[in-house]
This record gives structure tokens, sequence and C-alpha cells, in this order.
């Protein structure tokens, strides 16, 4: 286990950051490796919860697996005495260099999980119009990465209620455009 309780250590698989981009490039497996974060689930579990067919899921669930972002976990019995096997996130998307085009992946799956809210009014949120220099945005970026790699150490409460933070910092394109 990793510093993280009951996060398993990503296995050892042979270092090809093209194929973890290829990965990670599916919206669906994003939510997936939300969904194993701090709780093994099985493929139809998986599949009963986003919604989907199970065999496409386990496709998905088995690149992930393939690439050490997931791991399989003790076969258990199922309910009817079925063989399962339940798979939990190992936290190496965090750690994989961002690729081109893995923002937009991010962003659409934040997305697809915040439209399945029924009210975004209780979610707090915030919007800054902020000018910095470059050592007032690097001061931010420390900042923040701090507080989210803080709370991402912290063990999982079994009691709490999972919760999901998105956080991006861009440059505001409307305002440094000239006006026409």
């Amino acid at each position: 286990m990793t510093a993280r309780e009951n996060t398993p250590a990503a296995p050892q698989v042979p270092e090809d950051p093209d194929a973890d981009a290829r990965a990670l490039a599916s919206t669906l497996r994003i939510r997936i490796l939300r969904l194993c974060l701090d709780e093994a689930l099985t493929n139809r579990e998986i599949a009963l919860r986003l919604g989907r067919n199970p065999a496409t899921v386990l496709h998905h669930v088995r690149t992930l697996v393939d690439r050490g972002f997931l791991v399989a976990e003790p076969v258990r019995r199922g309910a009817r005495g079925s063989r399962e096997v339940p798979y939990r996130a190992t936290r190496k998307s965090w750690s994989s260099p961002a690729r081109p085009g893995q923002a937009r992946v991010l962003v659409d799956a934040f997305l697809e999980e915040i439209g399945l809210l029924d009210d975004l009014d209780d979610s707090p949120m915030v919007r800054l119009g902020l000018r910095l220099d470059d050592a007032g945005y690097r001061e931010l970026v420390d900042r923040l990465q701090e507080i989210f790699q803080e709370f991402a150490d912290r063990p999982s409460d079994p009691t709490g209620v999972p919760r999901s933070l998105f956080f991006s910092l861009h440059d505001d394109l409307q305002r440094m455009r000239p006006e026409a």
C-alpha cells in the first residue's frame, strides 16, 4: 500500500507514456478510476453505476489494468456464488505526465459527472478573474498544489461522502484579446 490508506501500489508495467496516454484518453476510463478510487468494485458494479454495458466496461477495465491504473484485488464470491473480481485504482494517473488532448478528456469527464447532479446550486463554486505576474501565478499554483496534496494524502473516511474537486487555472482569452 502507498502512503494513502487502502491504496494499492501500481503494478510494475513496462514504461510506455503513449500507451498510458491512450489509456487515459477516455472519459469513461477516467470515471472508472474515480469510482474505484477508495472502493473496490467489480466490473458488474462499475457498469451498473455508470449505466453501461458490462462487456464495454470490461474492455475499459482491462485497458486500465494492463497499464497499471487499476489493480485486481482477490477474487470474491458474488450473491449467487459467481466469481467476482473487484478492482481498485492505484492512483498512477496522478503521477502520469500530461499528454496533448488529456486536458479535454478531464474537462469532458468533469462535465459528465456534474451533469448527473440534481442541483448545481448546492455545490460550492468559485470563479475569479485575476491579473498576475509570473511570480504571483507560480505562488498561486504552488499554494493550491500544497492544499490539494494535503487532502489527497489524507486517509479515506469510510463514513465520509465521496466528493470531487476539479480545478483549472487558465488564461482569460476574452480579456486578453484587443477590442474589435
